[in-house]
């Protein structure tokens, strides 16, 4: 397929960062834009599974939030165990002073980018697919104006490119813009979860109705098993043609470095040792463990892949593409969202609630400086965009953080508190979330850090 040559803006990346940035791009009145992505069709798998009350808030301003919560399931509590009992329950209704959406909302990725893509295409618009993107270079008539090459050789010429092409990002290589983890008192040398197993299965056995999302604590580990709403499974029988009747189950689980990495698609025997050993015995396969007195088998696996726990920041969200000085404010804007500007552990659900935002939120302001431009210099106009991606990097630094605590606290190691206290730390944390439990303000406290409400 043949690709316009000139645009004002092109966004790389038609996953749900890029196209929530395009939808908001025509939520303000600004059509000049290309989407293209390197795929063929939108990715099937299902990864993150939590919208939180700040991003459909987001969401309802692009029209898409209503869309979402019809098709998701909304969640009302989020339940910490461990193997054998209850250490807290965190509703999520002390939200309703502050939101319309005071819940988890739990959908797939894969409905999220579906939904998405159905209002983009509402709108009129096309992703051209598959472009995947070579190269990058500054116009030769005009150093305002960047060159974007695709692989097939085709190029488009544009003003601003908005890189929501994924933590592995062409552009923000070919820009070179860094991209490290920001270390802090929280790092991965405080934790066991280094990698996880997470997976899309159906069991054997019917599994209690009576949770939709919860936690399971163990020495070392920490499991996560979450019921996905039906529509998913009317979504894969869709676009499969296989029926899947039974109910399909998130889980996820810490998989113990000293026993080598996670496969690219672990197994059902794989997922199945997992549960076993770190779920809750009520998803056991030995019925000798099982409350029940029945084995709760894997069925089918749907889906299973292997998460590296690491963070990274890009150094900046925002540069410009020169052919000198790069202080110089010339050559095309080069705009960060999503996993090109920052990634992190899944645990506490933030990734793409925070990509989903700064797409959202990017819209309003790249209109802004586009308007701007017509009547000043680049240089005084674009402090609207510095600003902006300064307060954005902030914010995915604050996610960092907080992701980086829910690691140390999932994933601490068993050894003793200090000489003069001789217990686990994995005891100790056990009682203190035991307590948090009980206590209304630390149970809003984490509902709210969850919910991103605090930090748009």
């Amino acid at each position: 397929m043949s690709l316009p040559r000139n645009t004002t803006v092109l966004i790389v990346g038609a996953g749900p960062t890029g196209l929530a940035s395009a939808l908001s791009l025509i939520n303000h009145g600004f059509k000049d834009f290309i989407v293209v992505d390197a795929l063929v069709k939108g990715d099937n798998s299902s990864r993150a599974i939590v919208i939180h009350a700040a991003t459909l808030e987001a969401l309802d301003v692009i029209g898409c939030g209503d869309e979402l919560v019809s098709k998701g399931t909304k969640l009302t509590s989020m339940n910490f165990d461990t193997r054998t009992g209850i250490l807290a329950r965190l509703p999520f209704d002390t939200l309703k002073p502050y939101t319309r959406h005071p819940y988890g909302l739990v959908i797939p990725q894969t409905l999220t980018e579906h939904v998405l893509g159905q209002k983009a295409a509402s709108l009129g618009l096309t992703v051209h697919r598959p472009h995947k993107v070579v190269g990058m270079k500054v116009n030769a008539d005009d150093t305002n104006l960047a060159d974007i090459t695709f692989e097939d050789g085709q190029v488009i010429t544009t003003r601003y490119v908005i890189a929501a092409d994924g933590a592995r990002s062409t552009i923000r290589t070919i820009a070179g813009i860094g991209f490290v983890d920001p270390k802090s008192d929280h790092g991965h040398e405080f934790t066991t979860l280094a990698q996880l197993a997470p997976a899309d299965v159906t069991f054997d056995n019917p599994v209690s109705n009576d949770f939709a999302f919860r936690g399971v604590m163990s020495k070392s580990n920490f499991f996560l098993c979450a019921s996905l709403p039906p529509t998913f499974n009317e979504y894969l029988s869709r676009e499969t043609g296989k029926p899947v009747e039974d109910r399909i189950f998130r889980v996820a689980c810490g998989a113990p470095i000293e026993e080598g990495p996670v496969p690219h698609a672990p197994s059902k025997a794989y997922i199945q040792n997992l549960i076993d050993r770190f779920g809750p015995l009520d998803l056991s396969s030995d019925p000798s463990v099982n409350p029940s007195g029945k084995s709760v088998c894997v069925k089918e696996i749907i889906w299973s892949s292997r998460v590296r726990t690491h963070s990274a920041v890009a150094d900046t969200f925002f540069t410009r593409l020169s052919l000198n000085d790069s202080s110089k404010p010339e050559g095309a804007a080069i705009l960060l969202v999503g996993d090109a500007a920052h990634i992190h552990s899944p645990i506490g659900g933030q990734g793409m609630n925070l990509g989903l935002r700064d797409a959202v939120f990017l819209g309003e302001v790249l209109v802004k400086h586009i308007k701007a431009t017509e009547s000043i210099p680049v240089s005084e106009a674009d402090h609207i965009l510095t600003d902006f991606v300064v307060e954005r990097r902030t914010r995915a630094l604050e996610v960092i953080g907080f992701t980086k605590k829910l690691l140390s606290v999932g994933g601490m190691k068993e050894t003793i508190v200090a000489w003069w206290l001789p217990i686990s730390k994995v005891t100790l944390r056990d009682w203190v979330l035991w307590i948090l439990g009980k206590i209304y303000y630390l149970r809003r406290q984490v509902i709210w850090n969850m919910s991103g409400l605090g930090r748009r």
